[in-house]
């Protein structure tokens, strides 16, 4: 007798799913039909004042597009140089930034390999200098 209401349960908990996920989901495509038809509604409206006003809203909007694309490259390059002064000096003064022992460790390794490439080179050159001798 207990499978009965146990099944009702399971059974009623997946109507009132089935019955809120329909609710929500066509609320939803109502909101997003409604949405559409104000949008097509609007650009209907507004595309003659569009074409009208082009030739000095065109050049406006780019020259605002541009005015507004400097400025925040230059806030964002400024930001960086400020952020990489901050770091080099904490660098400097011995601190240990963040990234510091990446690049203490890449400096070393460049140096190594320099060294490799120098003695190398000393070598060879020690070489050809036998064999002309020779």
């Amino acid at each position: 007798m207990q499978t009965q209401p146990r099944h009702e349960q399971q059974l009623s908990r997946q109507v009132a799913k089935t019955t809120t996920a329909v609710t929500v989901g066509g609320s939803l495509m109502v909101l997003s039909g409604l949405t559409l038809a104000a949008t097509v509604i609007g650009l209907a409206i507004v595309t003659p004042l569009l074409v009208i006003f082009s030739p000095v809203l065109v050049p406006a909007v780019i020259t605002l597009g541009l005015i507004l694309g400097g400025f925040l490259a230059s806030g964002g390059f400024g930001a960086t140089a400020s952020f990489v002064f901050y770091w080099m000096y904490r660098y400097v003064t011995g601190k240990h930034p963040i990234g510091a022992t990446k690049i203490d460790y890449a400096r070393d390794k460049i140096t190594h390999a320099a060294n490799d490439v120098k003695e190398k080179a000393e070598q060879l050159g020690h070489q050809a200098q036998q064999q002309i001798k020779g």
